[in-house]
């Protein structure tokens, strides 16, 4: 079984400003005249994690990995002004060039496939490959899944922890109501709204990992952050029209393609996973028997490590 790669430290660090209040944290490892590929990170809002270099061979890529707009070392943190998808996408292509790189692989996982895909039928002639796990459609259904009559039959101890502060009528609109309390002026009631909200996505996508592996809810200012980033995208339904992924699915290069997706994610079912396939039947699709969603487990290190070697082999890095 694949493992991450050793541990490296970026060689460069970027602040690179962009439209509107934002100065983005961008990192530059591996080899300087590698194969460029870019890491896209989930959430939206999670920022990106030291491990996520390890993905790929130092020996082989030049990695690239930033933090979005208010995530992470991202400044400022937490800010969703001038803060949607598609200034995302074009935060992308400005890295490109500020970097010099002609045409880079994309590495993305749960929010950062989204993206990820959304990028590579934007810009196609940039694009060398794609490489997708857990893969999030942000469409409607997704939402549902996961936020009103889905996965909360699984979960109904966790779901009745999240509904309870929230009023009978108001719980017709989950995500409003907690968008509602996140920002609200009262910081006593933003702090609770925000554990509330990360204590349910937790539970889900923890759940296949050892009750003493799914670590601490993070310090309060990074939880606010990140609920707020969160809760924006989803009450604007992440700025996208309903099946607009798919839809557009023959805007995305010709180029190769892997979909990683555990089978036990009850985050982002693997349903998504094989409705992208369906429309990109030349893509190649890889189902982790045992992997859930998140990129750390130890079956989808295995496949996303065997991936990217492979990758890095079919693109001639």
């Amino acid at each position: 079984m694949r493992e991450l790669y050793p541990a490296t430290e970026p060689y460069r660090v970027h602040a690179l400003a962009v439209e509107g209040p934002h100065v983005l944290h961008v990192e530059e490892a591996g080899d300087p005249h590698g194969l460029p590929v870019v890491f896209l990170h989930g959430g939206p809002g999670s920022g990106s994690r030291p491990y996520h270099r390890q993905f790929f061979d130092p020996g082989r890529y030049r990695i690239v990995v930033f933090d979005q707009r208010g995530a992470g070392r991202s400044r400022p943190a937490g800010c969703t002004d001038a803060n949607d998808t598609q200034r995302l996408i074009a935060d992308m292509e400005q890295i490109r060039e500020s970097l010099g790189i002609d045409r880079w692989l994309v590495f993305g996982g749960s929010w950062g496939a989204t993206l990820g895909l959304l990028y590579a039928q934007a810009y196609p002639d940039r694009v060398l490959g794609l490489i997708l796990r857990g893969t999030f459609l942000a469409s409607q259904r997704d939402l549902d899944w996961f936020f009103k009559d889905g996965v909360r039959h699984i979960f109904p101890d966790a779901w009745e922890e999240l509904v309870a502060p929230i009023s009978l009528p108001e719980r017709r609109d989950l995500i409003g109501a907690y968008h509602r309390r996140v920002n609200s002026e009262h910081r006593r009631e933003r702090l609770e709204a925000a554990r509330a909200w990360s204590q349910w996505t937790g539970r889900v996508v923890t759940y296949t990992l050892p009750v003493d592996a799914t670590g601490s809810l993070a310090d309060d200012e990074k939880l606010l952050h990140e609920a707020a980033i969160e809760l924006h995208y989803a009450l604007n339904r992440y700025f996208l029209q309903p099946e607009q992924i798919l839809d557009d699915a023959g805007k995305l290069p010709a180029v190769p393609v892997t979909i990683v997706h555990g089978r036990r994610d009850l985050t982002c079912t693997l349903e998504a996973a094989w409705r992208l396939h369906r429309v990109l039947p030349a893509a190649k699709l890889v189902i982790v028997a045992q992997g859930g969603h998140l990129a750390s487990e130890p079956a989808m290190i295995d496949a996303l490590v065997s991936e990217t070697d492979r990758m890095a082999g079919v693109l001639g890095g």
